[in-house]
């Protein structure tokens, strides 16, 4: 069986949280038999065919991002209908409307799925516009593939009369064979740690939604470190933001390496994830986290963070935006390391239940043997 994935970026262009739920899902189906193929935009077309592991990548230019939207030429066109040719089964990613457009021009009578990761917070206004052509998109599709109830429940979208009986819930998960060993300790100088120090670490994209600006504030009442790792949009406004606070026990470690990252998690005392608002709408890593018996620190958003992160089970959920409430999470961990350690694992034995390989590539693998059928 020939999949077809259609997403506006990928490696190995600047990675993201959906980029990585994508690889995992193509390594897990590709044990299972299914030949992966992703189509992708990217701003600089060195490329245009890269193999990975995972899935041969085809790759169009990206000639301009509005609104965070890739959007690219006729000669994307061209490419999509021939790789739609080859395709028994094409996997859509929402939201990128670019990806509504290949859909409505390329006629295509193959089966299709969509993987609905977020509703769309931000560009209100634009969503106005692009709402007809979300819903011929959505109707059009066999099945929609909602990552946890919880969202599918609260989401204006998802839980509209005219698609929600085409809604399936299946989790994001994650190989742990396709991580690098976390053998080699962390670099303490580096991070400004020393030895047994217990730290708190985030790791992701600097966006809007990301909370970071509540943890600077919550810094000031806690005495661990906290690391926080990656760059983006918001980070010299944060660096700023800790600056002027005085917040003296937050580092900013920049971009790191796939084994850095690990090592870093495998040595935290907690994951912190403050995200607040429901841009982000899972957080893979937290499940990465869970991967290794970290136990976590999220907000309640009303979206898939509290399906991987139970409260008082394997982490802490606290209001958004609460710069009290987060202090305090953080001190419990801190003092109490027993009971970071039984958090994280409760984490692990989670993961291995509901978000490992095992199951994710067992889930997608009979959702298209039966749209196949």
């Amino acid at each position: 069986m020939h999949v077809l994935s259609v997403y506006k970026t990928y490696f190995p262009d600047p990675p993201g949280g959906l980029q990585e739920a994508i690889r995992q899902i193509c390594l897990a189906t590709s044990d299972r038999g299914v030949e992966n193929t992703i189509f992708t935009l990217t701003p600089t077309l060195n490329e245009k065919k890269i193999s990975l592991p995972e899935a041969n990548v085809i790759r169009e230019k990206s000639w301009l991002a509005p609104a965070s939207c890739d959007l690219s030429g006729f000669s994307s066109f061209k490419t999509y209908s021939q790789l739609v040719k080859q395709a028994d089964l094409i996997h859509f990613f929402y939201p990128w409307p670019f990806a509504d457009l290949l859909n409505l021009f390329v006629d295509c009578k193959k089966p299709k799925v969509l993987t609905y990761i977020s509703d769309i917070v931000q560009q209100k206004f634009l969503n106005v516009a692009y709402a007809p052509l979300m819903w011929h998109t959505l109707k059009q599709m066999d099945v929609i593939v909602a990552n946890c109830e919880a969202y599918a429940r609260t989401s204006p979208i998802l839980s509209h009369p005219s698609i929600r009986d085409k809604v399936r819930i299946i989790p994001l998960g994650i190989d742990q064979s396709s991580y690098p060993a976390t053998q080699a300790p962390i670099d303490l100088e580096k991070y400004q740690l020393t030895q047994g120090q217990p730290y708190f670490l985030f790791i992701g994209v600097h966006r809007y939604y990301k909370g970071l600006h509540t943890l600077i504030d919550a810094s000031l009442k806690c005495d661990a470190k906290i690391l926080i790792a990656g760059s983006g949009p918001k980070t010299q406004e944060l660096i700023l933001q800790a600056k002027r606070l005085g917040a003296r026990n937050i580092e900013f470690i920049g971009q790191v390496s796939d084994a850095e990252k690990m090592a870093l998690i495998a040595g935290c005392r907690a994951l912190v994830l403050p995200s607040h608002l429901r841009s982000e709408a899972y957080g893979m890593v937290l499940v990465e986290a869970s991967m290794m018996g970290k136990p976590m620190i999220t907000c309640e958003i009303g979206t898939g963070t509290s399906f991987v992160n139970l409260h008082g089970i394997t982490g802490l959920v606290i209001p958004p935006e609460s710069a009290h409430d987060l202090a305090t999470a953080i001190n419990l961990l801190t003092q109490d390391p027993r009971l970071a350690n039984d958090l994280g694992a409760n984490a692990k034995k989670r993961y291995e239940q509901i978000f490992s390989s095992a199951v994710l590539g067992q889930s997608y693998s009979h959702l298209y043997q039966e749209l196949m059928r």
